[in-house]
C-alpha cells in the first residue's frame, strides 16, 4: 500500500474511532441528563402518580424515588443495581474524552501494523480494559453512596448534608493533587507514547491488549479518584458539577502544563474546604 493511501486509511480509522468515542460520550451524558431531569425528591409524587404516596410506585420493578434518594429507606437489590448503573454510565461519560488521545494513537498504529503484516489487537480490547477499571470503581462508589445514605449523611441531591464532611473531602482532594502518586499517575496519562514504551508496547493478543487497557485505566484511576470523590460534595446528580469535574480531568490530561493545573486546582480545593470547615464551626 502506498504512503498516500496508507495515510488516508489512517485518517479514516482515526475519524471512525473519534466518532465512536463521541457517540459513546454523548449517549452517556444524555443518560445522566435524563436522570437529573427525572430525579424525584422525597415526599413528592412520581410522574403520573396522581399526587399519591410514593410507596409502592415502581418503575421497572424498583422505586425510582428511593433509588435517587435511597437514604430514606433501606436499599433493595434494584436500588443498588440502579445506582451502580448510574455511576458506571457517568464514569464512561466523564472519562471517555480524556482517553481519546490514547485510543486514537492505538487505532492509528494498529492500522499501520496490519498494513505491514504485523497486526495488533483491536482498539476495542484496550478500551474494554480501560472501562473495566472504571466499572470496578463504580461498584466501590455505589458502596460508598450506600454507606453515606445509611449514615444519613446525604441530602436528596446525593450531596453530603454535612458542611464539615464536605469541607474535609475538599481538603483531602486538594492535598492529593500535590502528592507524588498523583504526579506519577498523571504523567502516564499525559504521555500515551511514554506509557506504551514503559509497558512493552502494543499487544498482538486480545487479552494482552485488555491487560494493557487495565494498566492504563489503573493509572487514570490513581490520577482521578479523589476528584470523583468530589461528586459527593457538589451532588452526584448535579450536572454542572459533574461537567466541571470532567472538564478539569480533561484539562489535566491534555493541556501540556505538567503539574500546574492539578496543583493550582488542588490549592483552591483545599482553601475552599478550609473555609467551609471554618464557617461550619
Amino acid at each position: 500500500m502506498g504512503d498516500t493511501a496508507l495515510e488516508a486509511v489512517l485518517r479514516r480509522d482515526r475519524a471512525v474511532v473519534m466518532a465512536a468515542l463521541v457517540v459513546i460520550a454523548v449517549l452517556a451524558w444524555a443518560y445522566v441528563l435524563w436522570l437529573a431531569a427525572t430525579m424525584v425528591m422525597p415526599g413528592s409524587p412520581l410522574p403520573d402518580s396522581g399526587g399519591g404516596d410514593m410507596a409502592g410506585m415502581d418503575m421497572a420493578g424498583m422505586d425510582m424515588g428511593a433509588a435517587m434518594a435511597p437514604g430514606f429507606r433501606p436499599w433493595a437489590l434494584g436500588d443498588f443495581a440502579f445506582t451502580f448503573t448510574m455511576w458506571a454510565v457517568m464514569m464512561v461519560g466523564m472519562m471517555t474524552p480524556s482517553v481519546a488521545p490514547m485510543l486514537l494513537l492505538y487505532a492509528g498504529v494498529g492500522r499501520k501494523a496490519r498494513a505491514d503484516g504485523r497486526p495488533i489487537a483491536s482498539t476495542g480490547w484496550f478500551f474494554a480494559g480501560y472501562l473495566a477499571v472504571w466499572v470496578v470503581f463504580s461498584l466501590l462508589a455505589t458502596g460508598a453512596q450506600w454507606l453515606l445514605a445509611r449514615l444519613a449523611l446525604l441530602d436528596p441531591s446525593m450531596a453530603t448534608g454535612s458542611a464539615i464532611l464536605g469541607g474535609l473531602v475538599l481538603i483531602a482532594a486538594g492535598l492529593y493533587q500535590w502528592t507524588p502518586m498523583k504526579g506519577v499517575c498523571l504523567r502516564q496519562c499525559q504521555a500515551p507514547i511514554a506509557f506504551l514504551a514503559g509497558h512493552g508496547g502494543f499487544r498482538s493478543a486480545p487479552l494482552g491488549a485488555l491487560r494493557l487497557g487495565i494498566d492504563h485505566g489503573a493509572y487514570c484511576l490513581g490520577c482521578c479518584w479523589a476528584l470523583m470523590a468530589l461528586l459527593f460534595v457538589g451532588g452526584v446528580m448535579n450536572v454542572l458539577w459533574i461537567a466541571g469535574i470532567a472538564i478539569l480531568v480533561l484539562l489535566e490530561k491534555t493541556v501540556p502544563t505538567g503539574q500546574l493545573i492539578p496543583r493550582v486546582s488542588g490549592a483552591l480545593m483545599a482553601a475552599i474546604g478550609i473555609w467551609i470547615v471554618f464557617q461550619a464551626f
